[in-house]
């Protein structure tokens, strides 16, 4: 069950900028870092949405989300990395990068 990710996670910072809240990009346990054009609470719309069609329980789900995500190489970051949108490392890839839970905001 995806309950066990209801812990509650950062607001996302567009880009992976180095604004606040973000960890680094080399500290994602969850590999690869993702860079989703859409990022914010899971049990919100257009997240809850998306989520509850690909069979996935939001209602006690208090975590990030990203949507459309693209995995990104964090070898060399700081030399090439980029993402224009948001960020993320995540706990589950879903769909192929359709949607992902349990993100948390990374710097690049």
């Amino acid at each position: 069950s995806l309950a066990i990710l209801a812990a509650a996670t950062p607001a996302v910072n567009g880009g992976g900028s180095g604004s606040g809240g973000s960890q680094p990009a080399s500290s994602c346990s969850t590999a690869p870092v993702l860079c989703c054009e859409q990022a914010g609470a899971a049990n919100s719309d257009p997240f809850a949405t998306i989520l509850k069609g690909l069979g996935v329980d939001v209602q006690d789900l208090n975590v990030l989300a990203g949507l459309t995500c693209d995995p990104i190489s964090v070898v060399g970051v700081g030399s090439g990395a980029s993402c224009s949108a948001n960020a993320v490392c995540c706990d589950q890839n879903i769909a192929g990068g359709l949607a992902a839970i349990g993100c948390v905001p990374v710097d690049l």
